[in-house]
């Protein structure tokens, strides 16, 4: 199968990448990486994108920008770096997508624990975001046609994310970002939708 991975540079990215690459073609695209490259917050550029890329089989998405700012000091701007960029840039990729994709193709979209569970600090903003993707493709997942799918990857704190993200993950179980991929893999290769993929 054809399948972009947008955010193929990030650290879910190349996992996905290298698991998904073992079986299918892989196209990479990056903000500033890759064999293409768009700012999906932007919904002109991944027009532009899958008119570059053309029909393909699925499309994984692992990108989208989070603030983590104490509720106390946030400001409607750092709240809308989530909204703008983690769940409008993953709605736009996927309504732009679904008119790209080969009958029975895949849409993979990333949350996060954040959403499910939010108790870690100044994380309003993530939270939202987060429990706002997972309605997004359940209801997504009924309207699809073409026998088109969509599921959410929602994983935990990564163990090579631990040096930045660890003050913030104090006792939460860390997982390789090998692990998560094989979310991804089940998404793309699998046959169910309107999922979310826990990986905690």
């Amino acid at each position: 199968m054809k399948v972009v991975v947008i955010g193929a540079a990030g650290t879910i990215g190349k996992a996905v990448v290298e698991q998904l690459g073992q079986r299918h073609d892989i196209i990479t695209v990056g903000s500033s990486s890759g064999q293409h490259q768009a700012d999906i917050a932007d919904i002109a550029q991944v027009r532009r994108l899958f008119e570059q890329v053309g029909k393909v089989d699925a499309v994984v998405v692992a990108a989208g920008a989070l603030r983590l700012v104490p509720f106390a000091d946030i400001t409607p701007e750092e709240f809308r770096v989530g909204v703008d960029s983690k769940l409008m840039g993953q709605v736009n990729v996927a309504m732009v997508a679904q008119h790209y994709l080969n009958d029975g193709g895949s849409i993979t979209l990333t949350s996060g624990i954040i959403g499910e569970r939010p108790l870690i600090r100044h994380a309003s903003s993530a939270a939202a975001v987060n429990c706002a993707l997972g309605g997004f493709v359940r209801g997504a997942a009924v309207d699809l046609q073409r026998g088109l799918r969509i599921n959410l990857v929602s994983p935990t704190v990564l163990e090579e994310s631990m040096p930045a993200y660890g003050p913030f993950f104090v006792g939460f179980e860390p997982v390789k970002a090998s692990r998560v991929a094989l979310a991804y893999a089940r998404s793309v290769d699998g046959a169910e939708t309107g999922q979310e993929y826990r990986v905690w």
